[in-house]
C-alpha cells in the first residue's frame, strides 16, 4: 500500500512519535541531542513536531543487513 501525498506530509506530534517508536521521552532527547534522532520541526511556541516522510526515512536508515 502506497502513502497518499496528503499523509506523507503529515505531522505527528512528539507524543504520536513516541508511542510510535516505543521510546521514553527522556531517550529521545538524548538521541536529538546525539544527532540520531529523526529530522524535526520545532513550532514557534516551541513544541516538536515530525514529518510523517523524515520518520519513515529514519526508519529506513536504521535497517541493518544482515551478515
Amino acid at each position: 500500500m502506497t502513502a497518499s501525498p496528503s499523509s506523507r506530509n503529515q505531522t505527528l506530534t512528539l507524543a504520536e512519535v513516541l508511542t510510535e517508536i516505543r521510546i521514553s521521552r527522556a531517550a529521545f532527547y538524548r538521541m536529538r541531542a546525539l544527532g540520531k534522532a529523526p529530522k524535526c520541526l520545532k513550532l514557534p511556541n516551541g513544541q516538536i513536531r515530525v514529518r510523517r516522510s523524515d520518520l519513515d526515512s529514519w526508519y529506513a536508515d536504521c535497517e541493518e543487513i544482515a551478515c
